[in-house]
C-alpha cells in the first residue's frame, strides 16, 4: 500500500460505522496534478498496493484493446475506466469479483461497518469505486452516505 501522505486523517463516520482514511493511491507523489476522475486508478493503487504510475499505465494500455461503441471514447485512467476493462485488468491479477447485487434483488450489502468481509477489497458502488482495507474506506473523500450506499459486488485477491 501506497505511504500516508501528509495529508492524511483518520476519522470515523459514526452513521455508517466505517472508518475513513484521506488517501489518494499515490497520484500527487507520482507527479500528477489537478482533479481528474480516476477513482478506478486510485482504488486499484491503494488495494493491490502497486504504485499509482505503474496502475495508471496498465489500464490506459488496457484500453487500447477496447472496441469503442459509437459516440463512447475508450477507457481511460484519468476520466474513467469500462467494467470490462477492469475485470479483465483484475482477473489477470488474479482477483475475483464478488457480485453482491443483481437484476431485481435490491441492495443486500451497503458500504458500512460489517457488511463487507475483510482484507484488501475494491469496492464497485453507483459511479464509483473504492478500495476498502480491513474495514476502513480509503479514498479522496467518504462515499459511505452515511452507511446507505449500496455495494454492487467487489474485488478480493484469490
Amino acid at each position: 500500500m501506497a505511504g500516508p501522505t501528509p495529508r492524511q486523517s483518520v476519522w470515523c463516520n459514526m452513521a455508517s460505522g466505517m472508518p475513513f482514511v484521506y488517501h489518494d493511491g499515490g497520484r500527487a507523489s507520482a507527479g500528477f496534478k489537478g482533479e481528474a476522475r480516476d477513482c478506478v486508478t486510485r482504488a486499484v493503487a491503494i488495494a493491490t498496493g502497486l504504485p499509482y504510475r505503474e496502475v495508471y499505465d496498465s489500464l490506459d494500455s488496457a484500453s487500447l484493446h477496447e472496441r469503442p461503441r459509437q459516440g463512447k471514447q475508450r477507457s481511460s485512467a484519468r476520466t474513467g475506466v469500462w467494467k470490462q476493462t477492469l475485470r479483465r485488468f483484475m482477473e489477470e491479477r488474479d482477483w475475483l469479483w464478488t457480485p453482491t447485487m443483481s437484476i431485481g434483488s435490491g441492495c443486500t450489502v451497503h458500504l458500512r461497518s460489517g457488511e463487507l468481509p475483510m482484507g484488501r477489497l475494491l469496492v464497485s458502488v453507483s459511479r464509483h469505486v473504492v478500495a476498502v482495507i480491513d474495514g476502513v474506506v480509503m479514498d479522496t473523500y467518504d462515499p459511505t452516505r452515511d452507511g446507505t450506499r449500496c455495494v454492487y459486488g467487489y474485488y478480493a485477491k484469490d
